[in-house]
């Protein structure tokens, strides 16, 4: 599939960037933190990727796509610092949300909001190289060399940035403890 997207078939491309969709604005979304950015870096990134595709010299496809995905979420970041903006309220906000009945247990699920909302802020505190590491190795499950490579980093850096991005992420997150803990009971 890859070699006939380099070799020019826009099908070939379109299947490509259908199966990987989720895995680019999944980790746009975690180096962003916005919905609407993190949509605008992955469309940016497979404009890249398309234009670049004819310069593709093999190696891990998912690896390179992810790694324009990392760059075009960074560009976001830069422009939005250097011209910062404030974000209209959705239309529907303030109208009721209707229960999930698909949810099995309201209070698990709660919970786990409420971890990953305080774990996606933890993760934006951490410095961007850091947070790109970690997200890589422990959300999209790569190792550490698939990281180095993404990165175009050292493998050694690789391993301080991910060393030094838990650690960080251990501190920041060290307040909700409870989160964490399991929630044994006999009745289920």
């Amino acid at each position: 599939m890859v070699a006939r997207a380099v070799a020019g078939d826009r099908g070939a491309f379109t299947q490509l960037m259908e199966h990987y969709q989720s895995a680019c604005y999944g980790l746009a979304y975690r180096l962003l933190g916005d919905p609407d950015q993190a949509a605008d870096a992955a469309q940016d990134a497979f404009v890249h990727a398309y234009d670049a595709m004819a310069k593709y010299r093999g190696g891990l496809f998912r690896s390179w796509l992810l790694r324009i995905t990392a760059n075009a979420s960074y560009d976001i970041l830069r422009r939005a610092q250097r011209r910062p903006t404030t974000t209209l309220p959705d239309a529907e906000e303030g109208e009721p949300d209707l229960p999930d009945l698909t949810v099995a247990d309201p209070a698990d699920e709660a919970g786990r909001s409420e971890l990953y909302r305080h774990l996606d802020v933890a993760l934006r505190q951490l410095p961007e190289d850091q947070r790109t590491a970690v997200v890589l190795c422990d959300v999209y499950g790569m190792d550490y060399g698939e990281v180095a490579t993404t990165t175009g980093s050292a493998l050694g850096t690789v391993k301080s940035r991910i060393h030094r991005g838990r650690m960080r992420l251990r501190e920041l997150m060290a307040e909700h403890r409870e989160l964490f803990v399991i929630d044994v009971r006999l009745d289920r």
